[in-house]
Formats: structure tokens, C-alpha cells, sequence
């Protein structure tokens, strides 16, 4: 599999690393080629400088051939607006949009992103460690 990832943070750099050990190909893009530390030394894939919300900069990145496009910077409007780029002008067809706001999440899910809110999932896995709770 093909996959560009926007953000190479803790999430984006973990996510990376897993895929490229997997022997799928991977191109992290960030805005801070100081990021790219966060790789593991074995990361084997792509690094590309620059901001996902510029279709050039997703085109350099390979989001025409990418299969699956990953959205995990820290603004929940750049991936959202970076995931929509990847699916309607460079046809990837299985794209994941982070969410930190889980009502921005339910949004962006309601217009067709496949998304995921730590916050929203955290929380669940809290309260299913709490005896008596239930789920959020």
C-alpha cells in the first residue's frame, strides 16, 4: 500500500514507522523538516517539506498514487481541508482525518471523512477502566 501521512508528530511518526516496517511504501509530509527526527532511525520511506493544504505540495508528496492519505497534524481544519484535497482532487480513496474535537469530527464524518478523535476515543477507554461508568 501507498501512503502519504500529513504530520509527523508522536501520532504521525508512529504511525509511519509501523507501516514502513510492514513493507508498505510511506511519505511523511510535514511543514518542519525538524519533525522528521521523530522517525524511527530504520524509517526507510519518504520525507517531504511543506504544507498539506497546497495541492502542489500533495502532488510532490505522491497523493495521486497514494492509496491511503493519513491527517494527523495538530489543526483539525488543515487535515480536514487536506483530507478533502487528497479525496476529491487526487481520487485517494481510503483517507483518515484526525479530529481533536469530536464535534468537529462528527461534522467532517458527516460529510463523508473517514475521521478519528483521540479525544473522543480516550475518553471511552478511561471509562471503560472505571467500574460503574459507562461508555461517553
Amino acid at each position: 500500500m501507498n501512503v502519504v501521512i500529513m504530520g509527523c508528530g508522536r501520532t504521525g511518526a508512529a504511525i509511519a514507522g509501523s507501516l514502513d516496517r510492514d513493507g508498505h511504501q510511506v511519505t511523511v509530509l510535514d511543514r518542519d523538516a525538524g519533525q522528521f527526527r521523530r522517525l524511527p532511525d530504520s524509517f526507510g520511506g519518504r520525507m517531504a517539506v511543506g504544507n498539506g493544504m497546497d495541492a502542489e505540495v500533495l502532488e510532490r508528496a505522491g497523493a495521486r498514487e497514494a492509496d491511503a492519505f493519513v491527517a494527523v497534524t495538530q489543526g483539525d481544519n488543515r487535515n480536514y481541508f487536506a483530507s478533502q484535497l487528497a479525496r476529491e482532487i487526487f481520487g485517494v480513496k481510503n483517507v483518515v482525518c484526525r479530529t481533536k474535537d469530536p464535534e468537529r469530527g462528527e461534522i467532517f464524518g458527516h460529510l463523508g471523512l473517514q475521521t478519528y478523535s483521540p479525544t473522543s476515543a480516550g475518553a471511552e477507554a478511561i471509562l471503560a477502566m472505571l467500574p460503574g461508568s459507562g461508555p461517553a
